[in-house]
């Protein structure tokens, strides 16, 4: 998992969105900017592997979901990450 489907994974654990909603918010919970080439390379990706999947809508934006699977890979990611954070904040203590 890189962090671009991370952060994609992370936004949509909140509700359906947008790609330009997406980009937004990971700007804002993450403080880092996705192009949109970065960002619907992600999408897709996730797509492919069934983590995420377009929400049919009248709306001309294409809004997506979260899936069962790509919660669960996103609260395993997210757990071995956070391991990896106390882990490296203990080392620098003891340093």
């Amino acid at each position: 998992m890189n962090d671009p489907s991370l952060l994609v994974l992370s936004s949509l654990a909140e509700g359906d969105k947008h790609g330009y909603a997406i980009m937004t918010d990971i700007e804002q919970f993450a403080g880092v900017r996705l192009g949109p080439g970065t960002l619907y390379g992600a999408i897709t990706r996730l797509e492919e592997r069934g983590m995420i999947r377009p929400v049919r809508t009248g709306d001309r934006r294409q809004p997506y979901a979260i899936t069962p699977q790509g919660r669960e890979v996103l609260r395993e990611q997210l757990t071995a990450l956070e391991k990896a954070v106390r882990t490296g904040l203990r080392r620098l203590r003891q340093a």
